[in-house]
């Protein structure tokens, strides 16, 4: 697996909410791929958009109750298709696969199409230790892979950078004269990766759905490379999650509405490919053999946990990230994993360790975006509260995070908050304390912590000079109009 990074969070999101272009960056996210999302919504109407919602989360939800049945159905039909299936418990597993079939065919070129899951295995990394040339061919891939980098984004994962980067990159590490038109860097980046396609022995693709009753591999993208990824080498690695399989082609159709528009506003993305095996006799193009990695690395936790188990629908579509308050001030590379924002900070954990990634849980405002954004209406912020719930909570030391310190200003809060006369005490020192710092009826720098955590970015409200309970008693309560008092209750 790629190097976790993840106990790195508040360090590096506050270097990244500093960087000027970072955020000029994140802040096009926003108003471009989410306004786009609303637009395509707006175009099909509400109503059929929350129609095509309940419909997809209903699928999602059936096929996980009934995944074993359609995973075996799945790898039935690719076989009578003439591919062949494996199926890796982990990351170790799952390299290991690829690694076999690239010695026992003497693969030494592969090229690869966009694809989470083999950044979660590091198997660039891999196939490169092994003497393996490995060349990614979605555009963002590839300036990521130039750069040393790891994706930012769900769908467009060199989106931090900007043009002017990308030129000086492609000057420094293709030879190429400084050039920051898009145009023309897209051509330069077809120029070197023409004769690749070419080359290549092998070409691994991710898949964004996996059809159990066809046996078909499906993938959808924007650039030409992921067919010629498939198509033009002689050997096909299909990998994916053992959570992408659907049950059917008509549930293909569905999420063929739902995914564009919730990535990018696109009614439909620019190629729709589909995979059912090697070439057969009469087909004029397509590999001699085709083999589907399923890959399980912690997933089949998540699939065991009834709180967790909805995270599994995502179709990673990136509509999370784009509406998330906290993605759009840190970006990607803060979370210090493959998975960024909302849903990544569910999915992380699991996958790598809740004490590992304790940090995740947090970076939310439990706003509800994400979840209103979802097109399968994932309950993200109830699972962010779960989580933190068992990093607090957890009788389990190996699951706990919170330090003593914090276990015993716990039970501090909660001795007092249980008992009126001893908060009542708490409130009047408090009143006297804030003297020197409160103005206005703010405090803009408080001198303890965790009070002074909060007002580096913020200011703390003063604590008032009447409790509810005195305004209820002194304005609010009248007997006369059957509205009694406190000690009336």
């Amino acid at each position: 697996m790629p190097a976790v990074q993840t106990r790195d969070f508040i360090p590096a999101s506050s270097i990244s909410i500093r960087d000027p272009q970072l955020r000029r960056a994140l802040q096009r996210v926003g108003t471009g791929f989410d306004g786009a999302r609303r637009e395509a919504i707006e175009e099909v109407s509400a109503e059929t958009w929350e129609s095509w919602r309940e419909e997809a989360r209903a699928v999602k939800a059936h096929t996980l109750d009934h995944l074993d049945y359609y995973l075996e159905m799945l790898a039935r039909n690719v076989e009578s298709n003439g591919g062949q299936v494996h199926f890796a418990a982990d990351a170790a597993e799952a390299n290991a696969i690829v690694s076999g079939i690239v010695q026992a065919r003497g693969v030494r070129v592969v090229t690869k199409g966009k694809s989470m899951v083999s950044e979660e295995l590091d198997l660039n990394h891999v196939l490169e230790g092994a003497g393996v040339e490995v060349y990614e061919t979605d555009l963002g891939e590839y300036i990521i892979q130039l750069a040393g980098e790891t994706p930012s984004h769900l769908v467009a994962p060199a989106l931090h950078k900007t043009k002017e980067q990308v030129a000086q990159l492609f000057a420094d590490k293709l030879g190429v004269p400084y050039n920051d038109d898009i145009e023309e860097m897209a051509r330069v980046a077809r120029v070197a990766l023409r004769d690749k396609f070419l080359a290549a022995d092998l070409g691994i693709s991710g898949a964004n759905f996996l059809v159990a009753d066809t046996g078909s591999l499906v993938i959808i993208t924007n650039e030409g490379n992921g067919r010629l990824c498939t198509s033009a080498p002689r050997i096909h690695v299909g990998i994916a999650g053992m959570e992408k399989v659907i049950p059917s082609l008509e549930n293909l159709a569905l999420f063929l509405r739902l995914l564009p528009r919730s990535a990018t506003g696109q009614r439909i993305t620019s190629y729709v490919s589909m995979v059912s095996g090697p070439r057969r006799e009469s087909d004029e193009d397509g590999p001699e053999e085709f083999h589907l990695v399923i890959v399980d690395n912690g997933r089949s936790r998540l699939l065991a946990d009834p709180t967790l188990r909805e995270s599994l629908y995502c179709i990673r579509c990136g509509a999370c990230l784009n509406i998330c308050p906290v993605y759009q001030k840190v970006g990607g590379h803060a979370y210090g994993w493959v998975y960024p924002g909302p849903i990544g900070s569910i999915v992380t954990p699991e996958l790598v360790g809740l004490k590992e990634a304790k940090d995740l849980p947090f970076a939310s405002t439990l706003c509800g975006a994400c979840r209103e954004a979802c097109p399968v209406k994932i309950n993200i912020p109830r699972m962010l509260l779960h989580l933190r719930g068992q990093l607090k909570e957890s009788p389990a030391p190996e699951v706990r995070s919170a330090t003593r310190g914090e276990r015993l200003l716990a039970r501090g809060f909660a001795a007092v908050m249980s008992r009126p006369a001893l908060l009542a005490l708490g409130r009047k020192a408090a009143r006297v304390l804030q003297v020197p710092f409160a103005k206005r009826g703010r405090i803009a720098r408080a001198p303890f912590p965790p009070f002074s955590r909060w007002s580096r970015s913020r200011d703390l409200p003063a604590v008032p000079a009447r409790t509810f309970h005195d305004i209820w008693d002194q304005e609010l309560s009248n007997p006369g109009l059957g509205k009694p008092g406190r000690n009336g209750r």
